[in-house]
């Protein structure tokens, strides 16, 4: 409700247009909280007031809150977690439930189950709600099953949702809400205490002798995200000796499957709580079947992987060794070869008998192949990975960088090193890439930090098969003094510092310019570069007989997004 009221405000104050927005998007949310925030309209998020001034500031009328609240509880079906409540109910479980929900899901929930069991064991629960609390009361003393909406229900006249509705609780609910917590523990589910009300009715509650006789469960997603008011409250009747508890669960349809997990209830009642399927969130929709505009057409950056390696070299050692391991013993060894452990033995791509030298000092020997899964085995996977990436450098003017959270390649610069007939070649190999950026592939940011132009790369498996996806991007080179987020401080300690990048801004403003028309060429540029002439990539070079090489087969033409229309294009046959 605070989402959908924040972008009602947002749109009326900027003028976009409601089906413009989408609240479920984390940048429109950033989006609206920082427009917001700006104005001045509404408490910070997450602050107590919040919920109440944004529906206020929406909706100032009483007669306006309460037709948004009945159009909303109306669409309202009872959930997994409210079958079990109910079950609950019906059995005398719960004996007490008090609520700041409008909504009649707990009745209608309970009615159900009620049905299902024999009349004389129904719970047929009391409802009460603001105006009905002498009604409360009786049930409370004759102990039969309460259901009291403190905030009213959704047909009521007089309904608390504004700061001050919600500073000055009715009374007599009040009283009925201390004179539970004097005869049954409390466990709080889907509260967040943002009513002081009623936060101030519980810790009046404390004082009363014997309360909360079986304890106080406070249930939220995270024990780090309770407000002042809670934790002040749970600190006074932890001091008071009543036994206080934060539970940490997710949602209510978790805690529900964990409780009912514990309890044995009747078959009728667990076959119906069984029974519930929740609403489907993808539904098969019909395929179009009439002729629409060729454009626009989903584009993917992504290449098809049509063949890769089934099998790599299988070396065995007499001690297990981890991958990195088994690399520091290749660069040691000055032996130019990819590998990856499985925590018993090595799988590799390259020379066998660089490969033999370079693991000689812990008993390598080559110990036949080893099959490739990379749809099962995480090991097998990063080897293909790292093939891949080397496989596409290989004898092309673009270099890689191997990384833990992702490997990427860039564009190779200006070398000293290099002669005039290889500068020559490499620019005249980069030529297609040079005219899709219309500029310089590498140079200087305007702080005097180097930077390439280059593409992260992935090797992902999608609709039944592989593919080598690539995001271009800008790579700029930190200074090399600069100390890394992960290096420990000169007592041994590692110590996570927050590093700004200051060339974001550059960059950001180099790519906010490149709409569709600038990105087509680059994704072009970049799938001929990473594909070759042919498609055939070879990562080590090994000749075959003298070693096993990972050779793979790409396709230069990337993965579109069939629109709804039929095309020449999508019948190409190469």
């Amino acid at each position: 409700m605070i989402t959908d009221f924040k972008k009602r405000l947002f749109c009326e104050l900027s003028g976009a247009k409601l089906k413009e927005v989408d609240a479920d998007d984390p940048l429109w949310v950033d989006r609206i909280d920082a427009f917001l925030a700006s104005r001045s309209v509404l408490p910070p998020p997450n602050d107590p007031a919040e919920y109440a001034a944004a529906f206020e500031a929406v909706y100032p009328t009483p007669e306006d809150r309460r037709n948004y609240i009945a159009l909303a509880v109306e669409k309202g079906t009872p959930s997994y977690a409210h079958r079990v409540l109910a079950s609950l109910i019906t059995t005398k479980r719960v004996p007490c439930v008090l609520t700041t929900n409008f909504d009649v899901l707990i009745e209608t929930a309970t009615t159900l189950t009620d049905q299902l069991v024999a009349p004389a064991e129904r719970a047929n629960l009391t409802v009460a709600e603001i105006g009905g609390a002498a009604r409360a009361m009786l049930a409370l003393g004759e102990g039969r099953p309460l259901l009291a909406k403190i905030h009213g229900d959704y047909q009521s006249v007089h309904l608390k949702n504004t700061t001050d509705e919600l500073r000055h609780q009715d009374e007599q609910m009040r009283g009925v809400l201390t004179n539970a917590c004097a005869r049954y523990g409390l466990v709080v589910v889907g509260y967040s205490g943002r009513d002081a009300s009623v936060m101030r009715a519980l810790t009046d509650a404390i004082s009363q002798p014997n309360a909360f006789p079986g304890g106080i469960h406070w249930v939220a997603r995270s024990a780090e995200g309770l407000l002042p008011d809670v934790l002040a409250f749970l600190s006074a009747a932890d001091a008071t000796g009543i036994r206080t508890t934060i539970v940490e669960c997710h949602t209510f349809d978790e805690l529900a499957a964990d409780v009912l997990d514990g309890l044995t209830i009747a078959p009728v009642l667990e076959s119906h709580v069984g029974e519930f399927k929740a609403p489907d969130v993808l539904r098969p929709v019909p395929l179009p079947t009439k002729d629409h505009s060729s454009f626009p057409v989903l584009r993917c950056s992504a290449i098809p992987v049509l063949s890769m390696p089934t099998l790599a070299r299988r070396i065995s050692t007499d001690r297990p060794l981890t991958t990195v391991q088994a690399r520091q013993i290749l660069r040691d060894a000055d032996v130019w070869a990819i590998v990856a452990s499985n925590g018993r033995e090595i799988a590799a791509f390259g020379e066998d008998e660089a490969l033999l030298r370079a693991f000689a000092p812990v008993g390598g020997r080559l110990d036949g192949s080893i099959k490739l899964a990379p749809e099962q085995d995480s090991w097998a996977l990063g080897l293909l990975y790292d093939a891949l990436t080397r496989a596409v450098c290989r004898h092309r003017p673009i270099k890689a960088r191997m990384r833990r959270n992702g490997h990427a390649v860039m564009v190779h610069g200006d070398s000293e090193r290099e002669t005039e007939e290889a500068r020559a070649l490499r620019l005249s190999r980069q030529e297609k890439l040079r005219q899709a950026y219309s500029g310089s592939l590498y140079g200087k940011t305007p702080q005097d930090y180097a930077y390439h132009e280059g593409v992260q790369l992935r090797l992902e498996q999608a609709a039944n098969r592989w593919w080598l996806t690539f995001e271009p991007t800008t790579f700029v080179d930190m200074p090399h003094g600069e100390q890394r987020d992960d290096e420990p401080d000169a007592d041994g300690s590692i110590e996570r510092k927050r590093r700004v990048d200051p060339t974001i801004d550059w960059r950001r403003e180099r790519w906010a310019q490149r709409y569709n028309g600038v990105w087509t060429p680059i994704i072009d540029a970049w799938a001929n570069m990473l594909a070759g002439s042919d498609g055939m990539l070879s990562a080590t070079g090994v000749m075959e007989g003298r070693g096993i090489d990972a050779v793979f087969k790409v396709s230069r033409i990337t993965a579109w997004g069939r629109p709804s229309h039929d095309h020449a294009y999508f019948h190409r046959s190469k």
